[in-house]
């Protein structure tokens, strides 16, 4: 398994071996042992989600409360996206930055995004699907957006062949800017103290 720490702290990239033979081929995408000893805990996985996507949807940018905040470990076994993480931490040294990774089933490239991260994804070709394994299970109170279409964020939809389609909850989100002044993001220190948890946890 290659291993990638992103700028952003709390985003790791995996990427695991593949062996291909003559019958199809064979990935394992999340390895919980690699991703332990990477991250000084284990990956509790409380739900499984799948979305299908068609080309030029735009899904995001998501994140939780913290605590208990969600994890996520996402990955593309069919189609291809562009998987965004956006840091939507108040206090954090890479706030309102964002790193972007390819998935597709090429590489089986899996993104971690820890607690407190924002997560958007805009789908490159039709019938995308996206796994995203889950810390904890949805919440709807504790769910919420930022405006993907933020242009102080300037994400990277430029690239996407047609205007992105997205949800009218996405589409009504606020910006990042709105969505701390209402006290909507979650704070950095308070991350930082959740992670050290649960790595104290192991």
């Amino acid at each position: 398994m290659e291993i990638r720490r992103l700028g952003i702290n709390g985003a790791v990239e995996f990427t695991p071996p593949s062996f291909p033979d003559h019958r199809g081929l064979f990935a394992a995408p999340f390895q919980q042992e690699a991703f332990a000893a990477e991250l000084g805990h284990r990956l509790p996985v409380a739900q499984l989600n799948n979305s299908v996507s068609h080309r030029n949807v735009v899904r995001g940018v998501h994140f939780a409360d913290v605590p208990p905040g969600q994890a996520k470990y996402v990955y593309c076994p069919q189609g291809s996206l562009l998987d965004v993480v956006v840091d939507v931490r108040v206090g954090s040294p890479t706030f309102g930055q964002w790193e972007a990774v390819r998935l597709d089933p090429e590489s089986y490239r899996g993104l971690y995004l820890a607690e407190g991260l924002g997560h958007a994804f805009a789908a490159l070709s039709d019938d995308t699907v996206m796994i995203y394994l889950c810390s904890t299970p949805y919440n709807p109170p504790a769910e919420h957006a930022v405006d993907p279409l933020d242009p102080e964020l300037d994400l990277p939809w430029r690239d996407l062949d047609a205007e992105p389609v997205l949800s009218e909850k996405d589409r009504s989100a606020p910006s990042l800017a709105e969505a701390r002044t209402a006290g909507l993001l979650p704070q950095y220190e308070d991350c930082l103290a959740h992670y050290e948890r649960l790595r104290s946890a192991g």
